[in-house]
C-alpha cells in the first residue's frame, strides 16, 4: 500500500500566542513537506509518527515529543495511524526554546498542561487564567532533557520497504542476505546504503527497533511476556536482560513509572 498526503486545513491562523491542535492520521498517511512562521511541537497521544526533517528522519513513540523551531520544513506521517497534539508557538514566545529541531520525553505534567490548553482554546480569558497555563507550557518546554536520538528511519526505498517490513514484525530474523535477494541488492551495497542512510548498522538498528517497539507495546498494555514474544525473544528473560542494558531499569519499573504516570490525571 502506497503512503497518500494530507493536506492541511485552509483558513489556519497563527498562534497568539499558542495553538492547540488536536489531530489524527490514518495509516501510511502524511503530511507533505512545509514550514511554519512559528515553533511546533507534535507527539502522538497513541500510535506512533514518522517525522522527516532536513537533518534526519525518524520515529517517534506516544511519550516522546519532538520540537520543530520556525521555518524548519518537515514531513509528519504514520505508517499504523497514529493520534496526535500539535503545539503551535508563536515565534517571538518562544525565542528561549532550542533553536533546532530537538527530541524529549514527554512529562506528565507538560502533557496535562497541553490538555488543559486544549480545553481552555478559544475561549475568553476572564481572569488571566489561560494566560498563566501558557507560561507554564513556556517555563515547562524550557526545562525539558533532549533525548539522545529516536529510532532513526530511513527516507528511501529500498530501506523503507525492509524497514517498515520490521517494523511491523520485529521477529523477523531474515539475514542480510536474504533481505538482499527480497530487495533486489546485495548485502554488500545494503549494508553500505544501510550506515549512510540510517548511521548505524542494519544488526543495531534492529536492536534498537526491539527496544522501541517494546515502549510501545508495553504502552498499549502488553504484558511483559507477551512483549517478549511479540518481538521474536526467545525468552521472557532475554527481553527483560536486553531492556534492562539499554534502559537501566526493568520493563515492569519502566511501566510503573512512565506508562501509569502518564495516565494519571
Amino acid at each position: 500500500m502506497l503512503w497518500q498526503p494530507i493536506t492541511a486545513p485552509p483558513g489556519l491562523r497563527p498562534p497568539q500566542p499558542i495553538t492547540v491542535r488536536a489531530q489524527s492520521i490514518p495509516a501510511r498517511h502524511y503530511f507533505p513537506e512545509h514550514s511554519h512562521t512559528w515553533h511546533q511541537l507534535v507527539y502522538a497521544i497513541s500510535g506512533v509518527l514518522t517525522v522527516y526533517t532536513e537533518a534526519e528522519s525518524f520515529v517517534i513513540t506516544p511519550d516522546q515529543a519532538v520540537w520543530l523551531p520556525t521555518s524548519v520544513v518537515h514531513r509528519v506521517g504514520s505508517l499504523l495511524g497514529a493520534a496526535f497534539r500539535s503545539l503551535w508557538i508563536a515565534d517571538e514566545a518562544g525565542a528561549n526554546l532550542p533553536k533546532v529541531p530537538t527530541l524529549f520525553m514527554m512529562s506528565p505534567l507538560l502533557q496535562a498542561l497541553i490538555v488543559e490548553a486544549t480545553e481552555l482554546e478559544g475561549k475568553p480569558e476572564g481572569d488571566g487564567y489561560p494566560g498563566r497555563v501558557t507560561a507554564l507550557i513556556l517555563d515547562q518546554l524550557v526545562r525539558v532533557q533532549p533525548l539522545r536520538s529516536a529510532l532513526p528511519w530511513p527516507r528511501n526505498a529500498p530501506l523503507t520497504v525492509l524497514c517498515e517490513a520490521l517494523y511491523l514484525d520485529p521477529a523477523d530474523d531474515r539475514s542480510p542476505e536474504e533481505w538482499g535477494l527480497a530487495l533486489n541488492i546485495s548485502p554488500r551495497t545494503l549494508a553500505r546504503r544501510f550506515n549512510t542512510e540510517v548511521g548505524m548498522s542494519l544488526r543495531s538498528w534492529k536492536r534498537r527497533l526491539r527496544l522501541f517497539r517494546s515502549i510501545e507495546l508495553l504502552g498499549g498494555g502488553l504484558g511483559v511476556t507477551q512483549v517478549a514474544m511479540e518481538l521474536g525473544y526467545g525468552s521472557t528473560s532475554a527481553f527483560v536482560y536486553a531492556f534492562r542494558i539499554e534502559m537501566g531499569i526493568s520493563p515492569q519499573a519502566y511501566t510503573r513509572r512512565h506508562v501509569m504516570a502518564s495516565a494519571s490525571p
